[in-house]
């Protein structure tokens, strides 16, 4: 039967009957356990209708409860007999059977309960975690059309300041100066900007792919190296632009034409200047490693792509990292190899006590080294690539110094037009072709060859030795800053100044380490180019000459001849010629070398009958060449100045100094600059070319009589020239003559008209030139007309 529920008390307790004079039956026990259970139920009802309670709270609470019920009934005082004894037991026993079914229902409940709220919670788990997926998922996505997206309006708007402004500026009249440095570098920076999206538009795949992210590290990763190349020079050239820029601002009128032209040729960005569009790559550079760490952030780690995008990330950081420390190294090497060019008072102005005390520091430095007193640092891997430079400088100004010389004869032999003169052979056809040849040589192939020789040798050649300066500048100062970098080394503290030193030594240390292989390398290279060209201009300029010259080959003699034969002709002409040649050069020689005979003046005069009267006339010298003593002793003469020698050696016995006297003055004077003087007798034999015979007509070498007019000469005395004092030859010029002696008269003067020296013919067929006044004329009679013997 079931027991009818009642409000629950206030505070659970459980009042119970005092021992009265009839005991509780067993039934009345257990009727009072049983109205318990329907407040537990209620408490229990009371439990399941909160919420926000934990199960296991719950059950704890229940617990408790029921323990404190038990308690009541354990607890309870009586006073009754064993019988009442005996009920209390029986009723105990009962309400723990009870309460343990009660327990047994309430721990199945919270099963079901805990695993009904188990599989809820892990159900709001899993769409919880899905939808941070989906947002991640959205996020990567963003961050990687941003940077697509980004990266095509870079490319954009680069190629608008290059084509479309830089253009628009050249067409400005006069067109700005340094327009082109200020653009350097950007179609490098345009060129790898758009092979990145070709290889990402190649694939034909969208954002939101998942192999679109592996597609877009793998093509960042193939184009790193050039990524870092075209940057590298762009950001190292970035100073440069803008100094141009500010050259530019510094000139109102031709700023506003600047302006002006940006708005008109790129109206959708409110530009106002070059540098909005050329600090971009700066800008874009940087934000490289920003947008990858980002795309990273939002994907999952077990993405596929996950530690390509992680390695991507850093390559991209490195980057970043390399172009900063190139940049620094060339802004170090621009500082340290330019070629200042300063005056005596600029220099003395830059002087202070830092400047002297620095310059002090190393070259005592410098003569610790010198002395052994310190080591020297050497880097031997620095000295090879230094030495290696300084034979590669010494080649190209050797080259360039030969080439120019070839190009100054080859303008000396254009200049020369021997086909313009007039060679009294006009019915000939060998100096026809001879003046067509030549004409053709002088006009097309010769100044075609010239042009190119200057244009790819010489220009290069001039453009790698200006190359020069920078790392022969570079070299010097790194041996200054070693030597400031060995005196910090020694401190065992060190400034902040000091540090700087010792950073910029090892700054220009590694620079030149680094570049002095790469421009050793292609310096070489463009010597061995400028050689293979140099060939090959030879090469076409006689193909040329070999297509000219067939041209005329039927026209020219010997051009029947079998090759053998034609050379061997060849080969005779050419040693004739060579004959003919050397016999010209001797020639001019004799004639540049024939001596001078300078008149005396009155002082001259004096000095010399002074000289003669005390040393004699073979004693006699005149100095050649002025003379400055430059020895205890030595005399300073002047050109032309008479001298007696005294002696043909001095005190030690070099017979290259002479002791002479000068007139009063006695010293010693090179036997180089002394030539013997040849002084006029006191009555000189009459000059054999002054006067002939009344009535006898001078015969004209080389005349010419024309055919049938006879020749009619009257008998007329004969003379015979004679050599009236002897004279011996100073030089190959001059020929041995001795009193007495027959000669022939060829020439009554030198080669410059001079009158005082004859060319002759002494016996034995020598021939040379000797003093007019040593030569006599004797008459030896009357010989039949028309002969003349030996000498008329």
């Amino acid at each position: 039967m079931e027991v009818p529920r009642r409000p629950q008390p206030s505070s659970f307790t459980l009042p119970l009957p005092k021992p009265a004079s009839s005991a509780l039956s067993p039934l009345g026990a257990v009727e009072k356990v049983t109205k318990k259970h329907p407040m537990k139920e209620e408490l229990q009802e009371k439990k399941d209708g909160t919420a926000d309670e934990d199960q296991f709270g719950e059950d704890l609470f229940s617990t408790e409860e029921e323990e404190s019920a038990v308690s009541v009934f354990v607890e309870a005082p009586t006073d009754t007999s064993g019988l009442e004894d005996t009920n209390t037991s029986i009723v105990e026993r009962h309400f723990k059977l009870s309460l343990q079914d009660s327990f047994s229902e309430d721990s199945s409940m919270s099963e079901e309960r805990l695993a009904e709220e188990a599989k809820e919670a892990k159900k709001k788990s899993e769409e919880e975690e899905a939808a941070a997926k989906e947002r991640a998922a959205q996020r990567q996505l963003l961050a990687i059309e941003e940077l697509v997206q980004s990266e095509r309006n870079y490319l954009r708007l680069l190629q608008v300041s290059t084509v479309t402004i830089r253009s628009n500026l050249q067409k400005l009249q006069p067109p700005p100066a340094n327009l082109d440095s200020m653009f350097l570098y950007t179609e490098d920076v345009i060129d790898v900007s758009s092979r990145l999206l070709s290889l990402l538009d190649q694939k034909q795949i969208q954002p939101g792919d998942p192999l679109y992210l592996e597609t877009l590290c793998d093509s960042f990763l193939s184009l790193s190296s050039d990524i870092e190349a075209a940057y590298n020079e762009y950001l190292a050239n970035y100073n440069n632009v803008t100094e141009v820029e500010n050259s530019y601002k510094q000139k109102d009128a031709l700023w506003n034409d600047i302006v002006k032209v940006i708005k008109t040729s790129a109206p959708e960005v409110n530009a106002t200047s070059l540098s909005f569009f050329l600090v971009m790559p700066v800008q874009r550079i940087a934000r490289y490693p920003l947008l990858l760490q980002t795309i990273q952030k939002h994907t999952d780690s077990a993405h596929p792509a996950y530690a390509l995008l992680e390695q991507t990330a850093h390559t991209s950081i490195a980057l970043n990292c390399r172009i900063n420390e190139y940049k620094r190294f060339r802004e170090v090497a621009d500082k340290y190899k330019k070629t200042e060019t300063l005056t005596i008072k600029d220099k003395i102005n830059r002087l202070n006590t830092h400047s002297i005390a620095k310059k002090t520091a190393r070259l005592s430095q410098h003569i610790k080294h010198e002395t052994g007193l310190t080591p020297k640092l050497v880097d031997e891997e620095f000295d090879a690539l230094e030495g290696f430079f300084y034979v590669l400088e010494h080649g190209i100004l050797e080259l360039l110094e030969n080439v120019e010389t070839y190009l100054h004869h080859l303008q000396g032999f254009l200049a020369c037009k021997t086909e313009e003169f007039d060679l009294d052979m006009d019915g000939e056809k060998a100096p026809i072709c001879y003046k067509e040849i030549t004409t053709a040589l002088r006009q097309w192939i010769l100044p075609t060859f010239e042009k190119r020789m200057r244009t790819l040798i010489h220009k290069p050649l001039c453009a790698l030795r200006d190359l020069l300066v920078g790392p022969r500048n570079l070299i010097r100062k790194r041996l200054d800053k070693l030597l400031d970098y060995e005196v910090i080394c020694d401190k065992s503290s060190q400034t902040y100044e000091e540090q700087a030193v010792a950073n910029t030594y090892r700054t220009m240390n590694t620079l030149l380490l680094n570049e002095l292989p790469q421009f050793n390398g292609l310096a070489l290279q463009m010597i061995w180019s400028m050689l293979g060209t140099f060939s090959c201009l030879h090469k076409d300029l006689a193909s040329d000459m070999e297509q000219l010259f067939q041209s005329f080959a039927q026209q020219l003699p010997h051009s029947s001849l079998d090759p053998s034969a034609f050379w061997r002709w060849a080969e005779s002409a050419v040693l004739e010629g060579a004959k003919k040649l050397e016999t010209l050069c001797r020639s001019v020689e004799d004639t540049l070398n024939a001596p001078v005979v300078q008149p005396l003046s009155p002082s001259s005069q004096h000095r010399l009958k002074q000289l003669t009267g005390k040393h004699g006339s073979g004693k006699i010298y005149q100095v050649i060449g002025a003379v400055v003593g430059s020895r205890d002793l030595d005399l300073n003469l002047a050109k032309g100045e008479l001298v007696a020698v005294i002696s043909e050696a001095d005190t030690r016995g070099d017979k290259r100094r002479w002791l002479v006297d000068a007139g009063g003055r006695r010293g010693y004077a090179p036997s180089s600059k002394l030539l013997r003087y040849h002084q006029p007798a006191e009555d000189p034999p009459p000059s054999p070319h002054l006067t002939l015979p009344e009535g006898v007509t001078g015969i004209r070498r080389h005349s010419y009589t024309p055919e049938g007019r006879p020749l009619s000469v009257m008998s007329q005395p004969c003379f015979q020239v004679f050599a009236a004092y002897d004279f011996k030859a100073r030089g190959n010029h001059e020929v041995s003559i001795r009193a007495g002696e027959p000669v022939r008269v060829l020439e009554r003067h030198d080669k410059r008209g001079n009158p005082e020296w004859s060319l002759v013919e002494a016996t034995g067929g020598h021939r040379g030139y000797v003093p007019s006044n040593y030569l006599t004329i004797m008459p030896l009679g009357t010989g039949p007309p028309g002969t003349f013997q030996p000498y008329c």
